[in-house]
């Protein structure tokens, strides 16, 4: 079974996927979001997007819509008191309920493409002892609600990376794929997107939700603020984001 619950750190760069997110916000970022979609980001210089099909996982990320408002918002309606950690916020709901955190973002993303392209019979999660939970009939939003609830209560990081599958080389990521770390708790963050330039230089962007259950967010780069929001491929072992340290090792697939 999978517990929610909630680790205090005061380190900016946590272990776990955790965050004292709780009461007044402090240093928030109020500015006012200029790009609709996630495709809308800009790109540096000399690079373009991979090309996938508008109906890949990939292109369902790329035009998912990001909120006017910069600002993360945890699942009770207060703001997260870390605002300097997003570059934007993803116009998808984190419900009313303190459940859909790091992994669960992922699942959520992941069961939206197919609940969008109704490949209903894909939808499928296992906890950590493996026993599947299935999205059947029938085949609504409010029963799609409903059982993205019960997922999130029972699945997390531990078991969603046991289901993925390792990236052999991480010059191959690819939209969709997860750095993930599984535990109890763990981290998990989504790439959204992958451009390339004519050298082969490969960036990509990365989504997370955290502890509380927040708005999922795309990431700033700290390592890189020139570079940021995008994240450049290169040899170097770990990645570095706002809230947590990931190594390219970690890097996984659907």
């Amino acid at each position: 079974m999978r517990y929610k619950a909630l680790f205090i750190f005061s380190l900016p760069v946590s272990f776990s996927c955790a965050d004292n997110s709780a009461g007044t916000a402090t240093n928030r970022d109020n500015r006012a979001n200029s790009y609709l979609y996630v495709k809308d980001i800009p790109l540096p210089e000399g690079f373009s997007r991979t090309a996938f099909p508008e109906n890949s996982f990939a292109g369902y990320l790329r035009n998912t819509g990001l909120k006017k408002s910069n600002t993360v918002y945890l699942f009770n309606g207060q703001p997260k008191i870390n605002q300097s950690a997003q570059f934007a916020v993803l116009n998808i709901s984190v419900g009313q309920q303190n459940l859909q955190q790091c992994a669960d973002a992922v699942m959520r993303l992941r069961a939206e493409y197919l609940f969008k392209e109704r490949r209903f019979e894909q939808i499928l999660f296992f906890d950590n002892d493996h026993a599947p939970y299935l999205f059947s009939e029938p085949y609504t939003r409010s029963n799609f609600n409903n059982y993205l609830n019960r997922v999130f209560g029972m699945c997390g990081s531990a078991s969603l990376a046991k289901q993925l599958n390792p990236v052999a080389e991480f010059s191959d990521i690819k939209p969709g794929d997860v750095l993930i770390r599984g535990g109890f708790p763990g981290h998990a963050a989504l790439v959204m997107d992958v451009a390339v330039n004519e050298e082969g230089k490969r960036i990509f962007l990365l989504a997370q939700s955290y502890m509380p259950a927040q708005d999922i967010h795309i990431l700033k780069n700290p390592a890189n603020p020139v570079l940021s929001p995008w994240y450049q491929v290169n040899d170097t072992e770990e990645i570095l984001t706002p809230e947590y340290l990931f190594k390219r090792t970690e890097l996984m697939r659907w």
